[in-house]
């Protein structure tokens, strides 16, 4: 296909998923329960950070943590005491577990108290035509307080050659609003040609097959690649290609 014939042949992929009834079977619906702007980044950031794995199983464990939030995860997190954190004992989801998201907790009520809030501390380090820089110093403040090593690897880092997959797609959520009904947009410090495409292995094959991308590992030096291939086909909004190319690789099995 020429540039024209790919960036057309998307955008139709993009029309067919990037729609209400995508949020039915996709992790996104949690924070589509909420309308409090904090509720909804602070349940669409929990959402993100156990997003691999099965879907049914990810949209299943979400629902446990904003349970065990109460199902006000902001009030929660700016109120809670130490022993309320008790009752996340039981929980897991794969690698993640009930002391993973208690350090979450703590962490997130140290960045609204201290860093006002995770909007800020993205737009904060954010770069003109990209969030990789941002991910890096977000990741430096989730962990500034005293915390278990082993939940460190729950937050990728793009500058050790990570591709901050689940990262990348909670901003997405945050940052795109294109009335479409799936994605939130109440990030408005922030614009979607800043973006970077969820990188996974499904939508990474589904770019090599298209010729977007052409280097074997799902790293943050691919995540670069495909960025620039996306940007020359929109550069306004080019994270819109992760509806094609999901829909693509999950949906259609390209």
């Amino acid at each position: 296909m020429t540039q024209n014939e790919l960036k057309e042949f998307l955008e139709t992929k993009v029309i067919a998923y990037n729609n209400p009834k995508f949020i039915e079977s996709d992790p996104i619906q949690i924070p589509h329960q909420f309308s409090l702007k904090e509720d909804i980044e602070i349940s669409a950031f929990l959402t993100a950070t156990i997003a691999w794995g099965n879907r049914k199983m990810i949209i299943k464990n979400a629902h446990k943590m904003m349970n065990l939030l109460g199902n006000s995860p902001y009030d929660f997190i700016m109120q809670h005491n130490d022993n309320q954190l008790d009752y996340f004992d039981n929980f897991v989801h794969r690698t993640f577990n009930s002391n993973d998201f208690s350090y979450f907790i703590k962490s997130l009520k140290n960045i609204y108290h201290n860093h006002n809030g995770l909007e800020s501390v993205f737009s904060k380090y954010a770069e003109n035509d990209s969030m990789q820089n941002a991910i890096h110093h977000f990741k430096k403040i989730f962990f500034e307080i005293e915390h278990p090593i082993r939940t460190q690897k729950h937050i990728s880092d793009p500058q050790k050659g990570s591709a901050a997959k689940r990262i990348n797609m909670f901003l997405r959520w945050m940052v795109r609003n294109d009335n479409a009904g799936v994605d939130f947009g109440i990030w408005e410090t922030l614009s979607p040609s800043q973006l970077s495409c969820p990188l996974d292995v499904h939508s990474g094959n589904v770019a090599r097959k298209l010729g977007l991308l052409s280097r074997k590992q799902n790293d943050a030096k691919a995540l670069l690649e495909l960025d620039s291939n996306l940007r020359k086909l929109d550069s306004r909004d080019p994270v819109k290609f992760d509806f094609a190319l999901f829909g693509l690789a999950v949906l259609e099995k390209f």
